[in-house]
């Protein structure tokens, strides 16, 4: 039997966001997960000045030397296009393992232990069973914990075994992502917009694009896709592919709670967003502050509040962009209001990128982008 003030269930950049944010406030904090690091996911590999901001207080530093600048946004399709540039803070394309080193390493200087390859046996109020090493040969402990983190993505085993409830998934749908050995063509992130789908490019490195793909269709793969992006399609032309192609489930959607007595949860495990607002770790880096705060002052309420905050405007932004993902006609009516309204657009992106605060798009503000929308 051994003791942690908090006990993370899941080892991915959230999880140890969170356990940096409570080691930050002298906690003692454990970490499990299943995997070993460096741990990696498919996404899109962008991370907006919110997230880099938030890295930065958890004392995670990005620059050049280990991750790829980038100075906006970029919405096109086939007619035409618009770009928002960063105005406040830095922004960074970043291999996704590369993060998770600088995360566990960062975890480690401040004494978070981790128990990797470890399995959940039993969950229990102030307990966790664990089983750690091959099915062949494992070996089983106990951890007394005060708090419990549930950072283990949108399947969340510990939301269901702490009893609260399953996630409203309003939609789900399919990404992919490779790596090609090309200089980047741009300084900005490219948003392509295509027949129920979407094509991203992040610089990652001075010799190094990252494509990501998201799709209502789970057999359309990024090579399929490309037949829809010519432009991007020439550009990679003789490319050679880093790695092999991933793929994951990307989804829309909220837990019914968030806290339960001494159980909280971050990530996925508590809001998940499609991949197509690029919001997903900004989130999750945000909420672990907001967490490390609330344990620091023994009060999970805190979090509660601070959680409604931070992922509502996320959740009305996405819920905008699937809508134009839905219909082609408002996508394509959307991207030439943008184009022709560069402002409007520079503002929208200002709020999605934290650079501005969300008030900052008021009801006025949507209700006139639908009536110009309408009338484009």
């Amino acid at each position: 039997m051994i003791s942690s003030d908090v006990v993370v269930v899941g080892g991915g950049p959230a999880g140890i966001a969170a356990a940096i944010a409570a080691a930050l406030q002298g906690l003692q904090v454990t970490v499990l997960d299943s995997r070993t690091p460096p741990i990696d996911k498919p996404c899109g590999e962008g991370l907006l000045p919110e997230a880099v901001a938030a890295l930065h207080t958890l004392g995670v530093e990005l620059n050049s030397s280990v991750a790829f600048p980038f100075c906006g946004i970029r919405f096109c399709d086939e007619n035409s296009s618009a770009t928002a540039r960063v105005t406040r803070g830095q922004a960074f394309g970043v291999r996704r393992t590369t993060l998770h080193g600088l995360l566990v390493e960062r975890a480690q200087q401040l004494g978070v232990a981790f128990a990797w390859e470890t399995r959940i046996a039993r969950l229990n109020a102030d307990s966790v069973q664990t089983i750690a090493g091959p099915s062949a040969d494992p070996g089983t402990s106990t951890i007394r914990y005060n708090w419990l983190i549930g950072a283990d993505g949108q399947n969340s085993m510990v939301r269901s075994r702490a009893g609260m409830g399953a996630t409203r998934y309003r939609r789900s749908r399919f990404g992919f992502r490779r790596h090609y050995r090309v200089g980047p063509w741009t300084d900005v992130v490219e948003v392509h917009w295509g027949r129920r789908c979407q094509m991203f490019v992040t610089p990652t490195a001075p010799d190094e694009v990252c494509i990501a793909l998201i799709s209502n269709d789970s057999h359309m793969r990024i090579a399929d896709a490309l037949k829809q992006f010519p432009e991007i399609a020439e550009k990679l032309r003789g490319a050679a592919c880093v790695a092999r192609e991933g793929g994951a489930i990307t989804a829309l959607g909220r837990a019914r709670r968030v806290v339960r007595e001494n159980v909280v949860l971050v990530g996925d495990a508590s809001c998940a967003i499609d991949g197509v607002a690029g919001q997903g770790l900004s989130l999750a880096f945000q909420e672990a502050l907001a967490l490390g705060e609330a344990l620091g002052r023994g009060d999970l309420s805190l979090y509660e509040r601070a959680h409604r905050e931070i992922t509502q405007p996320a959740m009305r932004m996405t819920q905008l962009l699937l809508l134009m993902d839905r219909s082609a006609w408002i996508r394509r009516k959307t991207l030439r209001l943008f184009a022709s309204q560069p402002a409007l657009y520079s503002k929208m992106m200002a709020v999605h990128t934290g650079a501005a605060p969300a008030d900052s798009l008021c009801l006025t503000d949507l209700a006139s982008l639908s009536l110009r929308v309408l009338a484009a």
